[in-house]
């Protein structure tokens, strides 16, 4: 059974943070807060992992559009081909904040996502999602969690998720309760940026 982990977004608590970080380490599976939905994520650099995540979402891995959450733009080198200036900007403008954007990515990138040749990287705001980030030392997945009601997408209960995933997953962590409205999705690789969904931010392009 999954562990539930409270944790206060005003001022994380490194303890439990660090325990976050060591079940991902492990390999697990985390239920997270972020600054729209709660997400489902694990560390990128673990395979196993990757392949357990695809397999809850009903996907192969090699074809799974999944989110890196990252602390801040210093990681963007380690997994991001060299972007121009405009680019650069309007990343800095609006991160950390609730968008997911998709870029070039290098060689770099974990072995099961070369084939696709981007990234979508986010930077969210919230302090939970980045303090884990910084504890495990790289970036994780994120990957939204549905829920089947048809009126409401997504669930923003902790203890409601936790009911719903304490079986498939290796711990929840609880930051309160979550939104119900997905990041806005923008495409960074064309040049010109397109809008690929709309959601949480009021960027204008």
């Amino acid at each position: 059974m999954a562990e539930f982990i409270k944790v206060y977004n005003d001022n994380p608590n490194p303890r439990e943070i660090k325990r976050i970080a060591e079940i991902l380490n492990d390999g697990g599976l985390i239920i997270y807060p972020t600054d729209t939905v709660y997400g489902l994520g694990c560390d990128i650099t673990n395979t196993r992992a990757l392949e357990r995540v695809a397999q809850i979402k009903g996907v192969k891995l090699d074809k799974a559009n999944f989110s890196f959450i990252c602390e801040d733009l210093s990681n963007l080198s380690d997994y991001v081909r060299q972007i121009d200036s405009p680019t650069f900007k309007l990343l800095k403008r609006t991160l950390p904040g609730p968008y997911t954007f998709i870029l070039p990515g290098n060689n770099n990138l974990p072995t099961v996502f070369k084939k696709k040749k981007t990234v979508g990287i986010r930077v969210p705001e919230n302090n939970i999602a980045r303090a884990i980030v910084h504890e495990l030392g790289n970036p994780i997945i994120s990957t939204s969690i549905y829920d089947e009601d048809e009126v409401i997408e997504y669930t923003t209960d902790p203890e409601l998720i936790f009911e719903k995933w304490e079986k498939l997953v290796d711990c929840v962590v609880d930051g309160g309760y979550g939104g119900n409205v997905p990041s806005t999705v923008i495409d960074l690789t064309q040049g010109e940026p397109i809008l690929i969904r709309e959601g949480k931010g009021d960027l204008v392009l």
